[in-house]
């Protein structure tokens, strides 16, 4: 008997980080003014949102502030860290780095905000994060002292992961060209941040290209797993 096929992968999506949000008036209220165009302009599932540390309320208003723009466009908005603000400041949940770090926020986030988790090291920490409930895995983030796997090292684990487990997968892309290669490696998600922000020729720009490169990519690893398939 012929096995059955395995469906397709639906086309990765867009997981979008802000620049750190600091003192600065001048980036808060420029991120405002941007962020609605962007979440309009392209396919971004949720917004991870970066703060500098500051003392808790100044904190809560930025996020009350950058909220509006990206819920009302069906975008999730994450923090990253600050468990203890997600519910304050109407978050829908919170990006955690380390077991440790997410078994302590679980209680706080579920059942109704996100937890996400980064800064997994090995094959058995990934696999102890989703067993325990992480509603998405990110690799490929840089460590403390800004040290990241290889690309081949980051789009293997992406690939392994996928095709194994059901908690959604995150690539964390640094460049176009990592955006392109995580995509066809199988994420369900692509993180992309600073490249966007900082491109000359704007961040709508840089985002549709983005948006763009994951769906060649997906596309055309859909067209060789079709052929393989015979």
């Amino acid at each position: 008997m012929a096995t059955k096929p395995a469906p397709p992968r639906p086309v990765p999506r867009l997981y979008l980080a802000t620049p750190e949000v600091d003192d600065s008036q001048a980036l808060p209220t420029a991120l405002l003014a941007s962020l609605p165009r962007l979440l309009a302009e392209a396919d971004v599932a949720a917004v991870l949102v970066r703060l500098k540390p500051t003392d808790q309320r100044t904190m809560i208003s930025r996020i009350k502030a950058l909220a509006p723009a990206v819920q009302d466009k069906g975008a999730a908005l994450l923090l990253d860290g600050h468990v203890e603000l997600v519910a304050r400041a109407g978050a829908d949940g919170a990006h955690l780095t380390g077991i440790a770090a997410m078994e302590d926020a679980l209680p706080t986030l579920k059942p109704d905000r996100i937890a996400g988790i980064g800064g997994l090291t090995t094959r058995h920490d990934s696999m102890a994060a989703g067993e325990a409930g992480a509603d998405y895995v990110l690799f490929g983030e840089p460590d403390a002292r800004g040290q990241r796997p290889s690309i081949d090292a980051i789009a293997e684990r992406l690939e392994w992961w996928a095709e194994l487990f059901e908690p959604p997968c995150v690539g964390f892309a640094a460049s176009l060209d990592e955006a392109r290669e995580f995509a066809a490696a199988g994420a369900d998600f692509v993180l992309v941040g600073d490249f966007i922000w900082n491109d000359p020729r704007g961040a709508a720009v840089a985002l549709r290209e983005a948006e763009q490169a994951i769906r060649q990519a997906h596309a055309a690893t859909a067209e060789t797993a079709k052929a393989a398939q015979g």
